[in-house]
Parts: structure tokens; sequence; C-alpha cells
């Protein structure tokens, strides 16, 4: 398939407060995901290189030991296997992340 909705992509639920919608590529996985205040993102690593924004709400994000609070526009970068959490700040906190190579965990929404 080339073409997604977000609007007829079943959302599942990925911890308290945190529902994702994922668009699966061949090397590559995109993620939407829809938290709700409070929600936390609790510390972890991945093998997968990791691009997001903040497109709505806000979110403290810890990335390496280093934490920042952001607003709707904010973007990073997660390098491969580097510890990271967050903490939604917000209501109706929207973020999408691309993960390369493809997140399998997560591709089956």
């Amino acid at each position: 398939m080339i073409f997604y909705d977000f609007n007829t992509i079943t959302a599942r639920g990925l911890a308290e407060g945190v529902e994702i919608q994922a668009v699966p590529g061949e090397r590559m996985t995109m993620v939407r995901f829809c938290l709700q205040e409070g929600a936390p993102v609790p510390e972890h690593s991945h093998p997968h290189e990791q691009l997001g924004v903040l497109v709505s709400g806000g979110l403290e994000m810890t990335v390496a030991g280093e934490t920042r609070t952001l607003a709707p526009g904010a973007a990073w970068r997660i390098p491969p296997d580097v510890v990271h959490s967050a903490r939604c700040l917000a209501d109706d906190t929207l973020v999408l992340e691309c993960f390369s190579p493809p997140r399998e965990d997560l591709a089956g929404t």
C-alpha cells in the first residue's frame, strides 16, 4: 500500500494514556503517538534511530540525561541505543516519529 489515512488506522494502547498508530515501511516505520496529560513514557532504549516532532501539546523529554521542555514544532533525533524517556504535559498531545530500521514491534497496529 502507498497511501494511508490516520483517520482509519486502528489505534492501540501502548501504555496508560498513550495510544499509537503505525505506518509500516520497508526501511522505516512512522508512528503517531496520542498522549494524555501526565502519561509517562518510561526510560528505555532500542537499536532504532528515531526522529520526531511535537505536533501539538507539550512534552518533557530526557535524552542521554539531558531534559528539555518541548513546545509544538520542536523536533529531535535519538541515535540507536541511547536511553530516553518522556512525560506528557498537556492533554491531546500529538507526536509523529519515524524509526529506522522498521519497528516490527510497533508496526502491527
